[in-house]
């Protein structure tokens, strides 16, 4: 054999077996599902991205994601999971909320699924924190635990006596236990509740005439990703009709309402891509618990109450994470 002959053969051998290698090590795929929309899920996905980062996995470069959007359309969301079991991911990331952790589980036991939601074990998504159990895990954002911490501080904004609203989403799973829970919440501290429940824009709109009329001194706006995908047009409305309204998130506040408290969503899809890096990373689902947040944030806009022309007390604004002006 030639010496040329030789050097080719050895570097044949050496090839060979990377490429094989290569083709037996697909890059791994994930399925991202969300019952809200690209536009205004940009700063959650670029949480998880960065969760997902900490392990080495880059969109496009190491690893490869389908993303299926359902718009604040809920009844598309299990049509929507059940595309992405189709394409066999290695794992279902299910954002936007209990709708779509419920439509990613309804299709597939195999396949890991992690989710951000807000109420997983009322809502019937895991058996416990602890051990979620079958083919699930994700970060359970304590949503229903909240609501009466934000009717408190959204009292202590307004004229004593006066009824307060609740917003809910009448297709929500949660709605009519929400809805009698922020009941004995307002009772505790004095007030009238006023529910108002609405699911489609039109609804929306009825809902905040039914406010007007009864007269609610301030709105609690139900944790829902149906309402997240309604920001804007519920900040128009309580701007219109001049009543304050707290929210769950501080993406409220920053554009243009009153004031949140809840965790920091943005740090909740973090932990999400943090915990699909270790699924594929080999981490067994099973022993990945549910995680809840340890901080929670006050959010207030100063330029917002000017308008409303609330004064915020002294001790709201020490407790305060950030200030919007």
């Amino acid at each position: 054999m030639k010496r040329r002959e030789f050097l080719a053969a050895i570097a044949a051998g050496v090839v060979c077996p990377v490429v094989v290698r290569a083709q037996q090590e697909p890059m791994p795929l994930i399925g991202f599902l969300s019952s809200r929309s690209p536009d205004e899920s940009k700063p959650h996905l670029a949480g998880f991205l960065r969760g997902l980062g900490a392990f080495g996995f880059a969109d496009g470069k190491t690893v490869k994601i389908d993303y299926r959007w359902a718009n604040g359309r809920y009844d598309q969301l299990r049509k929507l999971a059940s595309e992405l079991v189709a394409i066999n991911p290695s794992i279902i990331v299910a954002a936007g909320g209990a709708p779509s952790a419920r439509a990613a589980k309804s299709v597939t036991r195999s396949i890991p699924i992690t989710f951000v939601a807000g109420d997983s074990v009322s809502e019937g998504i895991v058996s416990s924190l602890n051990q979620p159990g079958d083919n699930l895990t994700g970060v359970d954002l304590m949503s229903g635990e909240l609501t009466g911490k934000r009717l408190e501080l959204l009292s202590q904004l307004l004229p004593a006596g006066g009824a307060i609203g609740f917003l809910t989403n009448t297709k929500g799973v949660q709605s009519s236990l929400r809805s009698e829970d922020f009941k004995l919440a307002a009772a505790g501290i004095g007030r009238e509740a006023i529910i108002g429940g609405a699911s489609t824009d039109t609804e929306i709109e009825a809902a905040f005439a039914s406010l007007v009329e009864k007269r609610a001194a301030g709105l609690v706006v139900e944790n829902d990703p149906f309402f997240d995908s309604q920001r804007n047009r519920l900040i128009q409305l309580t701007a219109q009709h001049s009543i304050p309204a707290i929210y769950h998130i501080r993406e409220f506040p920053v554009a243009g309402g009153l004031m949140s408290y809840g965790a920091n969503l943005v740090d909740a899809y973090n932990q999400m891509g943090v915990q699909a890096g270790r699924i594929l990373k080999g981490a067994h689902i099973n022993d990945l618990p549910v995680i809840r947040p340890t901080k929670f944030e006050l959010a207030l806009n100063l330029s917002t109450a000017k308008k409303l022309r609330l004064a915020i007390p002294p001790p709201v604004l020490a407790i305060a994470d950030e200030l919007i002006d």
